[in-house]
């Protein structure tokens, strides 16, 4: 590696005001792309290159009149053109790209430092981090302080309905806050460079192989920024992996929660919502939403928290809460596949998949869910997990396995045995079976279909291509 042209959050500072064009390699990933047209919004002149653009972010990115280009195309000519280069952590540290972005005579720089330097310094930011719940809990906490009257800043990584992924805001600025690693030049977690002043903690486990060697090595990054933050720090005490490094904590507000017998308390689930109650300054305040599922009810506390630690009224709080919608992909009801309801989800952490299904069993308590898992992570690729995989589908009877298509990139561990995973489960009493095509997938779905049944496809992937396949053109619309 040639570090001679790589800047630090110090550097960037310094040069802040001389950058006025900003190339982002590889922009059309979710953290990327929000990154760029926040730049874009904050008055720079951005451009930048991909393999391929999607929707929505490639919407975005034209709607931000971003000019893009295929990475083949991009020369040393093309980067010599601007005053800095964002690198995004999918640019290997051996490819040629990074060789030319190098050896091209430009500054560059990771997009966590970037947007810590060029957006984050100078406002009050709220980081939330965690195993579990980021995208969901952001963007609650975003929705929440609108209806409190103020115009948070924030940038989410996930599609919200109406809405870009990343906005400037003015006061608050909210980012979700990955542990995972900024550039293949800064192998540490995002989250310690965005100058954070309050943290919330969803959950804190084991997950990100191809990074990470266990769970040391991710509390390790989570104790360097506890030792930074100042103001508040928010967590689920339900983690030991978080409550091990607390004394690590110098937040001046540390509030805890996540006992569903104490803190938060539900009450009541029925198919409109859960009631709840919660503990604040020893006194004890109701709170009725919209939102289902224990995870969901747990990730609001955060918020809730929060808003009540900065001052806002109990009375505007609560009523803040009782109407909130969800980030795409997460319990995201997608219309009726031959009459059976269909949820998509982007689930596939075990945790994770038994979370979203307790919250579909709250949600529709007469549905028979049929669990649809694809392991497309790095790590769910992997075995790192089997047996986790084997005792996370006790909610349900019904499970279809979508083989992973690639081997995992975890060089530690052996690939996931998805036979030896369909076996345990049929071994348990459920009706499981493995797939490795769309076509035996949708084959296996069409055989569990009813009016009882509701299907739950839960992927970071695209299920072996089913959301790109036919499939979609049959879901019935409400």
């Amino acid at each position: 590696m040639d570090l001679t042209n790589k800047k630090s959050q110090e550097d960037l500072v310094k040069m802040k005001k001389e950058v006025k064009k900003i190339f982002f390699f590889r922009i059309c990933g979710t953290g990327m792309g929000a990154a760029a047209c926040l730049l874009r919004e904050a008055g720079y002149d951005v451009g930048g290159c991909d393999y391929n653009f999607y929707p929505p972010m490639s919407d975005y990115l034209i709607k931000m009149s971003i000019p893009t280009c295929k990475v083949e195309d991009v020369t040393r000519e093309t980067l010599q053109e601007y005053d800095l280069i964002v690198v995004g952590n999918a640019v290997h540290r051996k490819s040629e790209h990074a060789r030319l972005i190098e050896e091209c005579g430009v500054p560059f720089a990771s997009f966590p430092a970037t947007i810590g330097s060029f957006v984050l310094a100078q406002r009050n930011v709220v980081g939330i981090s965690g195993t579990h719940g980021k995208t969901t809990t952001t963007y609650y906490l975003t929705q929440i302080l609108e209806k409190l009257g103020k115009k948070p800043g924030y940038l989410i990584g996930g599609v919200i309905e109406g809405r870009p992924s990343s906005l400037l805001g003015e006061d608050y600025f909210l980012i979700e806050s990955d542990e995972y690693d900024s550039a293949y030049f800064e192998k540490f977690a995002k989250f310690r460079l965005y100058n954070i002043n309050n943290l919330i903690v969803t959950s804190l486990e084991f997950d990100h192989a191809d990074i990470y060697q266990n769970l040391n090595q991710i509390q390790d990054e989570f104790k360097a920024i506890f030792e930074v933050v100042d103001h508040s720090l928010i967590y689920n005490e339900t983690y030991p992996g978080i409550c091990e490094i607390l004394k690590d904590a110098v937040a001046k507000t540390i509030l805890k929660y996540g006992n569903l017998e104490i803190s938060p308390k539900i009450i009541e689930h029925n198919d409109k919502g859960t009631r709840f109650v919660l503990e604040f300054n020893e006194k004890k305040i109701e709170f009725t939403t919209n939102l289902h599922g224990d995870h969901n009810i747990l990730n609001l506390t955060a918020v809730i928290l929060f808003c009540l630690s900065e001052g806002f009224e109990v009375k505007k709080v609560t009523e803040a809460v009782k109407n909130l919608a969800q980030v795409k992909r997460r319990q995201e009801v997608r219309g009726t596949y031959k009459n059976s309801l269909v949820i998509d989800d982007f689930a596939h952490h075990p945790r994770a998949i038994s979370m979203t299904l307790n919250g579909l069993k709250r949600r529709f308590p007469g549905k028979n869910i049929v669990a649809v898992i694809e392991p497309a992570s790095a790590t769910g690729r992997s075995d790192i997990f089997q047996n986790e995989f084997e005792n996370c589908f006790d909610e349900v009877n019904k499970v279809i396995i979508a083989t992973p298509q690639i081997k995992t990139s975890v060089t530690w561990a052996k690939q996931l045995d998805v036979s030896k995973l369909t076996t345990a489960l049929k071994n348990k009493g459920k009706d499981a079976v493995s797939v490795t095509s769309v076509d035996e997938l949708l084959s296996e779905i069409d055989q569990r279909t009813s009016s009882d049944n509701l299907i739950c496809v839960m992927s970071n992937g695209t299920c072996l291509g089913l959301w790109q396949s036919d499939f979609v053109n049959q879901l019935q619309h409400a």
